[in-house]
């Protein structure tokens, strides 16, 4: 009798014992397998983390593989020559191949399409990428579609020719009873409007080339356009035209900037592509190349 509960206790003992050594067993494979899964999340976010959003092969275009880049037609010097901007001439062009080498796209890779300088920033989906067309970053722009950082910083200039009632004019207070003219929603129309505040309502034209044919023709004392193409019309234009003078920016200093949809993703890439080429030169040595002239005098008030 005593030894059967010897034996029955050996048994329970043994059942006890591998009860414990499974439950052990259990215990490890759910903490190896714990561990696993805690090293396999932490590789992927080590390896999420480390994925180069501005790499190549992760950009988002609206074609896979290519840059869409818009600007207006006529194409004028000097920020583009000969109206074609697929010929990486003219400061504009030059600039918009740098950036896209610097994303990885090749000449060949680069799709321009023509896009009206006022439906450029107006809301909504974009056939582009991004636009290059000499356009000012402002914070009512800036409501409704994205910039980069600035690539040129600019100030706004007036054309006359020489025979002008405004050709001496060295103040704001002159151009007051000027007929001057600009382009329809640009920062050079604004001058005229908010800065000078002239007698007469400004004349206003589609585009540049419209108001330089009103110059010309004698309807307009005067054109307010961006000083690079201030230098360009006096030297390669029209002969005994000058610069009058130039404004002095009102709050802080007028940028252009690549224009995208609102939302895009490549703004941040696009904005270390212009930052390299910044601090590598790049960008100032295309500026050089083509934006001369630097000593028009500033008007006063």
């Amino acid at each position: 009798m005593q030894r059967k509960s010897i034996r029955l206790a050996g048994v329970a003992s043994l059942a006890v014992a591998g009860l414990l050594l499974s439950a052990c067993s259990s215990s490890d494979d759910t903490a190896t397998e714990t561990a696993a899964a805690e090293t396999s999340m932490e590789e992927s976010a080590a390896e999420s983390a480390t994925t180069d959003e501005c790499a190549f092969e992760n950009l988002t275009t609206i074609s896979p593989g290519m840059l869409t880049i818009g600007t207006d037609t006529p194409a004028y010097p000097p920020y583009f020559v000969d109206d074609d901007p697929t010929n990486g001439e003219g400061f504009e062009s030059a600039v918009a191949y740098a950036v896209a080498a610097q994303l990885g796209f090749a000449p060949t890779d680069i799709k321009w399409e023509v896009v009206p300088f006022n439906s450029s920033y107006a809301p909504g989906d974009k056939n582009f990428d991004f636009d290059i067309n000499q356009i000012s970053i402002t914070p009512e722009r800036s409501e409704v579609v994205d910039f980069s950082d600035g690539y040129y910083t600019v100030n706004q200039a007036v054309v006359a020719f020489n025979d002008s009632p405004i050709a001496g004019a060295t103040t704001i207070a002159e151009l007051k009873e000027a007929k001057l003219g600009a382009q329809v929603g640009t920062t050079s129309l604004d001058f005229v409007t908010e800065v000078v505040q002239p007698t007469n309502e400004p004349y206003v034209f589609n585009d540049t080339n419209d108001a330089k044919s009103a110059l010309q023709n004698g309807q307009i004392d005067g054109i307010v356009v961006d000083l690079p193409t201030a230098y360009y019309v006096t030297a390669a234009e029209f002969d005994n035209s000058k610069i009058v003078g130039q404004f002095a920016a009102t709050t802080g200093d007028e940028e252009f900037g690549l224009l995208f949809q609102k939302g895009n993703p490549l703004v941040t890439c696009v904005n270390k592509a212009l930052a390299t080429l910044k601090d590598s030169g790049e960008l100032q040595e295309i500026q050089d190349a083509w934006l001369a002239g630097t000593t028009a005098p500033y008007f006063t008030e």
